[in-house]
């Protein structure tokens, strides 16, 4: 434990030291696993595909807000699809712009969670989200992580798809709209997954206010839980089938992201809580204190020893 504190502590200094290169190649890495992502998913403009291209985007990336990378990479994916279908851009154009909408009146300010989620579900690992959302930040921080798992179904869709939409005489416009909207507004496995989000945020969220030992370790066991009774749910009552084996392996990597998170930012020493009361003119206040685990890293100087130098044998004077 005291070598794990001690590595905390020094990625704190460094992060402290270099917090903007460290910013800089978080966002490189952020830019360069979305055009990835987009790329290989619905990879459709071939000019978009060079790597040379993709590695120039995420170079600027690395010098913009996170809600301008996520306009970057709907004009991306607008471009990418705009060689398919006309009518799925078009269907996309207008959810991109819903989700503009709901993002901005609800919760800005969460800009990374829009490019996370899809990444957290192309690793297989999505459950870590919600539990790192229920953390850190409030139950409408569900809204960017709702629209991010609506666009990463929306580009396996397009994937699995891509012949049916590149056919345009199979069907009318009419229907093709129809089939499009119902396709990415009424998947079910998608709502399932939004639902579980939204459920696994609420309850770490409310269990990690409490005033109870170990509240975010319980959160995070509950919220894990939470979401595999929805997954299971789910799967029963809309017949939304997961494969258990990947859902249960993507669960314990979650638990254990959301653990190594809470051990980086809120580990404390319950072994030493403290109770205290005092009072003024109106209230009586009972507090409880729960000191951190703090180390100091250690500081190693080296200090260079002269070795001893010979000494040279004195030189007699002669005497004349």
């Amino acid at each position: 434990m005291i070598a794990l504190l001690v590595l905390k502590e020094k990625l704190k200094q460094f992060y402290s030291k270099y917090s903007i290169y460290v910013t800089l190649a978080v966002k490189f890495l952020l830019g360069c696993l979305t055009f990835a992502l987009i790329s290989g998913n619905i990879g459709f403009m071939a000019k978009l595909n060079s790597p040379v291209i993709l590695m120039g985007l995420a170079v600027v990336c690395a010098f913009l807000p996170y809600g301008v990378i996520v306009c970057l990479a709907a004009a991306v994916v607008l471009a990418h699809l705009s060689s398919v279908s006309l009518e799925l851009t078009l269907i996309l154009a207008v959810c991109f712009l819903i989700i503009a909408i709901l993002y901005y009146g609800f919760q800005p300010g969460d800009s990374c969670l829009l490019l996370l989620t899809p990444i957290f579900y192309h690793f297989k690992i999505p459950y870590a989200i919600p539990l790192l959302v229920g953390l850190s930040g409030k139950p409408v921080s569900v809204v960017p992580v709702g629209c991010g798992t609506f666009v990463y179904y929306t580009l396996l869709y397009v994937k699995q798809n891509a012949g049916i939409l590149t056919n345009d005489a199979s069907m009318d416009i009419t229907q093709k709209y129809v089939q499009i909207m119902k396709s990415l507004i009424f998947n079910r496995l998608m709502l399932a997954m939004i639902a579980a989000s939204l459920v696994s945020v609420i309850v770490v969220y409310l269990i990690r206010r409490l005033s109870v030992d170990y509240a975010w370790i319980i959160a995070i066991v509950a919220g894990a839980v939470a979401q595999l009774a929805v997954v299971f749910i789910g799967d029963f009552v809309f017949d939304v089938s997961v494969p258990i084996l990947q859902l249960l392996i993507g669960t314990l990597v979650s638990m254990a992201i959301a653990g190594i998170y809470n051990f980086m930012i809120f580990s404390v020493d319950y072994t030493r809580t403290e109770y205290t009361q005092f009072e003024d003119d109106d209230y009586y206040y009972y507090v409880k204190a729960v000191p951190k685990m703090n180390i100091a890293a250690p500081d190693v100087k080296v200090q260079k020893i002269n070795s001893t130098k010979t000494r040279r044998p004195a030189v007699k004077e002669e005497n004349r």
